[in-house]
């Protein structure tokens, strides 16, 4: 068994919250996923998206094996990318 597969454990954080905005189109939205062991040790990606200042929608996912759920978050981090949505506080080093 390797540390990916042990139930309960999730191997690092994965948490992510993007936003895309136009002020032109009127656009103000976000989007945030995370990965946490459920109650029965299965690891458990979360979504949230919506307009900005609600609570938006949620949905759930639930997967006997983190890599699973690690796939399915970086498949939809691809996705928010390619239309635009972006990490907010960054700051850059110069």
């Amino acid at each position: 068994m390797n540390k990916h597969d042990h139930a309960g454990m999730i191997s690092q954080p994965y948490k992510l919250y993007v936003e895309r905005t136009d002020a032109k189109k009127k656009m103000a939205r976000f989007y945030a996923m995370s990965i946490e062991p459920n109650l029965f040790g299965e690891a458990c990606l979360t979504r949230r998206w919506g307009r900005i200042g609600t609570n938006g929608q949620m949905k759930t996912h639930q997967f006997e094996k983190e890599q699973a759920a690690v796939d399915l978050f970086l498949e939809l981090l691809r996705q928010k990318r390619r239309r635009g949505y972006r990490a907010i506080g960054c700051v850059s080093s110069q």
